[in-house]
């Protein structure tokens, strides 16, 4: 049996993330809420309306916001997993941190 999507979102989430611990930052915060509550939901709940995450701001900071799960989430074929207004939300927080993500 292949993988579920959301499976597959959440390897695509923790394979970012250790991408990220290579830029001098250590998002271990993120890998826990992601083991706990899985990478959809942890998704949904940083796209929370108010400020971005710290490891958002993180990666602004350091120019890798294309290693965002804001940038994860709004690729195909993961955007099936969310809202219009969560997508909105992450595409909304990619423009104000100066990013345009190439959707495909």
């Amino acid at each position: 049996m292949s993988e579920s999507l959301e499976a597959r979102f959440e390897k695509a989430l923790l394979a970012d993330a250790e991408a990220v611990g290579k830029i001098d930052y250590d998002p271990r915060r993120f890998k826990l809420m992601i083991r706990q509550k899985g990478g959809v939901e942890t998704a949904r709940t940083l796209l929370q309306p108010g400020a971005a995450s710290y490891g958002f701001e993180v990666l602004r900071e350091k120019g890798h916001l294309e290693l965002s799960m804001e940038a994860l989430l709004v690729q195909a074929p993961w955007r099936a997993l969310f809202s219009d207004e969560e997508l909105m939300t992450a595409m909304e927080r990619l423009w104000a941190g100066g990013y345009i993500p190439a959707l495909n």
